[in-house]
């Protein structure tokens, strides 16, 4: 039945293409003679259009609308990147971001009664049955919380995870295949990436999980001037039905309103910058769906702009080795320093460790320096990108999945600038904030903060190894403890130890006590590892 399915599915996606006639925009691509001529003896081209006055920006769109979630994601992605696109496509896909038709109102209700368990009337003392927008997965309706706060209420569309898992099921076929048929598929993990994306939308589908995000999101910047998240209110949310607070802002692309509010522009542009940057550097969660639909600027005071967050389905995350990787990447790319990117991406095994230094440190410095010191209007991120992927190519370098998300959200970020602040010196106002992050980390106060860190370790290690020593003794317990046995007493003693004088060294020098009795716990960590260090 699954493989039924499948092959219905491909079937549908096939008649959708052909429906709305997409060989035309793939003929507008720069496509070898031969496929050109081969187009053109198509069984389809006799089949008559859907409607011969659509746009092809039309077209494009309605075909994505059609085929469900995953394709409209896909638009609202490419509608961020207007300068990649002709205007009249970016236009139209700019309506997939809060303007999907809605499903129907009464079928909306029905399933809020059902996850709430009571009647909307219980709950709402108003309730507004016409939805206020609609996207791929969920729409949302205004009401009023008997308690008298004015809330959204977002509804998860019914029947969406069907049609997922067979185009997610799609894209596993075409990932393995090209895995099998190409090196340079391989270098690109599709897979993997595949996989990631799999996780990202079925967690879409459950709005607890999303409630959680923007609880967290809102904990983060709870006294920040720069983003605000939208209250949640738990006691009305479940798995497909969400309740939060009712925002009232500018959308961010809303640039006639935005211009007659007399918005600080620029300083707009820079503090969505110092979010993404304090987002993914300072506490490694970041909103990963910042298309404009999803982001709004307060009315409040437009001179001293603040943005505001909705829709936190999708959030991203870096380990500590990947954030550490990626701040000393763009540290020595702003200090232009290419020869130390080139190493990075060796030793973090970006690409293979018998990679030349100087070919590669040259290949980054070709692609990075004519972009250099320009404001976002004057960088054709197109040809960028197209040098970026010959560079990969040469040099096996392999995409990152666990990465994929945030250059998702980067892609985002960059195209929002763009259209906000043009003359954005993106390099200018990233490079300050990712200095003070790298002083930050080297602050005593952090340093404090890690070495206890480790200290909370140490009774998990020292029982560690008295179990494992414990387990390598019963067998001989009525025979004198065996040569061995001491040793590993040893090493055992000289490891704590060695943490103990470590760590009071650290809090000693970097809290300033050395000298001082205040100083008297990070003396005893010092005087009981060289105890056991001696002991050892």
């Amino acid at each position: 039945m699954k493989l039924l399915a499948a092959v219905l599915r491909l079937f549908r996606i096939l008649r959708v293409a052909i429906r709305f006639r997409l060989d035309d925009l793939i003929l507008e691509l720069p496509l070898p003679w031969w496929l050109r001529l081969l187009r053109f003896g198509m069984p389809w081209r006799a089949f008559p259009r859907r409607n011969r006055q659509l746009s092809r920006g039309a077209c494009l769109r309605l075909a994505l609308q059609d085929l469900g979630p995953i394709f409209i994601k896909f638009g609202q992605i490419l509608s961020t990147r207007r300068d990649l696109l002709p205007e009249d496509i970016a236009d139209e896909l700019m309506r997939l971001q809060d303007r999907v038709p809605p499903f129907d109102p009464q079928q909306s209700m029905q399933l809020i009664e059902s996850q709430l368990g009571m009647k909307i009337t219980s709950v709402f003392s108003r309730f507004d049955v016409e939805p206020m927008a609609s996207a791929s997965v969920a729409q949302v309706h205004a009401a009023r919380l008997k308690t008298g706060e004015e809330v959204v209420v977002k509804v998860v569309r019914p029947g969406l995870r069907p049609i997922i898992s067979q185009d997610i099921a799609w894209l596993f076929i075409l990932a393995r295949l090209a895995e099998r048929v190409s090196a340079d598929a391989r270098l690109l993990h599709p897979i993997d990436v595949v996989a990631d994306y799999e996780k990202t939308i079925y967690d879409e589908l459950d709005l607890l999980r999303e409630a959680a995000n923007a609880s967290q999101l809102r904990r983060n910047f709870e006294d920040s001037n720069l983003l605000y998240v939208p209250q949640i209110y738990w006691d009305w949310c479940r798995p497909k039905v969400l309740v939060m607070e009712r925002i009232y802002g500018v959308q961010v692309n809303d640039m006639a309103t935005l211009a007659d509010q007399r918005t600080d522009m620029k300083l707009l542009a820079e503090r969505g910058v110092e979010i993404f940057f304090t987002q993914v550097f300072r506490d490694s969660f970041f909103h990963a769906d910042m298309h404009p639909g999803n982001i709004f600027v307060s009315t409040v005071s437009p001179w001293d702009p603040r943005y505001i967050a909705i829709d936190c389905g999708i959030v991203g995350s870096l380990t500590p080795e990947d954030q550490d990787y990626l701040a000393r990447n763009l540290f020595a790319f702003f200090k232009r320093d290419y020869r130390r990117v080139a190493q990075l991406h060796i030793d973090s095994g970006w690409v293979p460790a018998e990679t030349k230094l100087n070919e590669f440190e040259a290949a980054i410095r070709t692609v990075c320096e004519p972009i250099f010191e320009k404001p976002l209007k004057d960088i054709s991120f197109g040809q960028v990108l197209m040098r970026l992927f010959q560079t990969a190519r040469r040099f096996n370098m392999e995409v990152q999945p666990q990465l994929v998300l945030l250059q998702k959200t980067l892609l985002n970020i960059e195209g929002l600038g763009r259209q906000l602040y043009p003359d954005l010196d993106l390099w200018a106002t990233a490079q300050p904030y990712l200095e003070r992050w790298m002083r930050q980390r080297m602050s005593p106060r952090t340093l404090l903060a890690n070495a206890q860190t480790q200290l909370e370790q140490l009774p998990h290690i020292v029982g560690m190894t008295r179990d494992l020593l414990e387990r390598m003794s019963q067998p001989h317990r009525h025979d004198p403890p065996p040569p061995w046995r001491r040793t590993s007493e040893e090493m055992a003693l000289r490891v704590v130890g060695g943490i103990l004088v470590a760590a009071g060294a650290v809090m000693a020098v970097t809290a300033g006590t050395i000298s001082s009795l205040e100083g008297w716990p990070a003396w005893v960590m010092l005087a009981s590892g060289v105890y056991l260090v001696a002991r050892g």
